[in-house]
């Protein structure tokens, strides 16, 4: 380059050179103007990154919990990562487990959802944990066929999804779990996603770290709180015991002890009639001790999880003949007549004393309020990989009220017995129990004035 310089002493390129200084000049701009875009673009983009995770952190300081937290970020992030569906999930079983924990999705379809488990080691999770970066996976299809005993990524293919990126979380140099960002598109992901991603990694992984603590900390609360409940209702059905200890039994044991008096007073006089009556009354008022003693040790039982069953082979057929049979000389005193009808054989899976114990209960509730005369009958009939077994009576039937505690503990009844029964109010929630621990269902049909229909059911053997 030569210049020149004039009387002033301003010095001046040579013509051939200054036109080619000025021909660059209109690129040398062009350059620094997209430079400048690109710079205004990336400031752009990181004032909202930071944007969204102030939003984020303050939420989290409202106490939002896990899930609100994962939709915020769902909700607000499209300006910051490209994606259709966003996935949560978390290391747990001391670091050999990947459980999923949370998942949304603008595509309507998830076969992913909460709960999938997979293990850790061995798995391409574990690598990205080992390089503590981001994988992009841009054709999910292709990766599948690579693949195809990857369950993950069958699942969400089947969803819709085309490319994946798949960012680690770790806070505190522990790894936590992972986010996954999914495209219904393929080739939607590139290294300038894993610069964006790694950028907010850390504030991020903080955010979802004190969410899931926060969620856990909930769900402790919400245990406690039902623990506390369960407290206060084993307390009150203790001092309903109390009541009927103090009650219940003491009448009839006052009962047989002045019966037994006056049995063994050599003065009183009593005909042999007399005698007969007060030996009946002890019988009586003895058997209905032994049935609330059983009762309350049944409850006691139930309610601290050692109903124990003992299972057997047990022909329906068979033992509902024999359960009827027994009944209907029982009911016969009273007038009543008991019946079995459409007598089917057919083999369940049960405790031979608890079925026996809700039949009992259900036949003998059915002639204890029925009136005299009247007849209780006993049907079964093969459902759906059941037995189902019903009995029916022509007594005075059930109110709303009473089909509304009839299961519950010390159910009172608008009707009583016809024959004057004493009933402990324990019997029809002991038989729900017994019916519920052998994994069958148990209810009732009844109209005022109409009698009622006690029905339940019992699986069929082997299925």
């Amino acid at each position: 380059m030569s210049t020149t310089i004039d009387d002033a002493g301003a010095a001046h390129l040579a013509p051939e050179e200054a036109t080619s200084a000025f021909g660059e000049l209109p690129a040398q701009v062009g350059r620094l103007g997209t430079a400048l875009q690109e710079l205004a673009d990336s400031l752009d983009r990181r004032l909202l990154e930071t944007e969204h995770l102030g939003r984020i952190t303050t939420q989290i300081n409202q106490g939002l919990l896990l899930d609100e937290i994962l939709d915020r970020v769902f909700e607000s992030f499209t300006g910051v990562i490209p994606y259709n569906r966003i996935g949560f999930s978390l290391i747990v079983d001391e670091g050999t487990t990947v459980i999923a924990r949370w998942a949304r999705s603008d595509l309507g379809t998830m076969e992913l959802g909460a709960g999938f488990r997979a293990p850790l080691e061995g798995s391409s999770l574990q690598g990205i944990l080992e390089t503590a970066r981001p994988r992009i996976i841009n054709d999910l299809q292709a990766y599948l066929v690579a693949k195809p005993g990857s369950e993950s990524t069958r699942l969400i293919v089947a969803e819709g999804l085309r490319s994946s990126l798949t960012c680690p979380l770790i806070v505190n140099g522990e790894p936590v779990g992972f986010m996954f960002f999914s495209s219904d598109r393929p080739h939607q992901y590139s290294s300038d996603h894993v610069s964006v991603f790694q950028s907010i990694a850390a504030q991020l992984s903080v955010i979802v770290e004190k969410g899931r603590m926060a969620s856990e900390l909930d769900a402790k609360k919400q245990e406690m709180e039902l623990q506390n409940e369960d407290l206060r209702r084993l307390d009150a059905i203790k001092n309903q015991f109390l009541g009927m200890v103090a009650h219940d039994l003491r009448n009839p044991i006052a009962g047989i002890q002045m019966s037994a008096e006056l049995l063994a007073d050599p003065k009183a006089p009593l005909d042999d009639n007399e005698r007969n009556a007060f030996l009946s009354d002890i019988n009586r008022q003895a058997a209905y001790m032994v049935e609330l003693i059983d009762d309350l040790l049944d409850v006691t039982k139930i309610e601290s999880g050692r109903l124990d069953l003992h299972w057997e082979a047990i022909d329906l057929g068979e033992f509902l003949e024999d359960t009827v049979r027994r009944h209907a000389n029982l009911a016969a005193r009273k007038g009543t007549e008991v019946t079995l009808t459409a007598f089917r054989n057919g083999v369940v899976q049960a405790d031979r004393k608890r079925l026996r114990q809700v039949l009992d209960n259900l036949i003998s509730n059915a002639v204890k309020f029925s009136p005299a005369g009247s007849t209780v009958a006993v049907t079964h009939r093969k459902g759906d990989g059941s037995w189902r077994v019903e009995v029916t009576d022509q007594g005075p039937g059930l109110t709303e009220t009473d089909r509304q505690g009839l299961f519950e503990y010390f159910a009172e009844l608008s009707a009583k017995p016809t024959g004057g029964e004493h009933s402990t109010g324990l019997g029809m929630a002991i038989t729900r129990r017994a019916v519920e621990a052998h994994g069958g269902e148990i209810g009732v049909d009844s109209q005022p004035g109409k009698g009622s229909r006690f029905w339940f059911t019992i699986p069929e053997i082997g299925s």
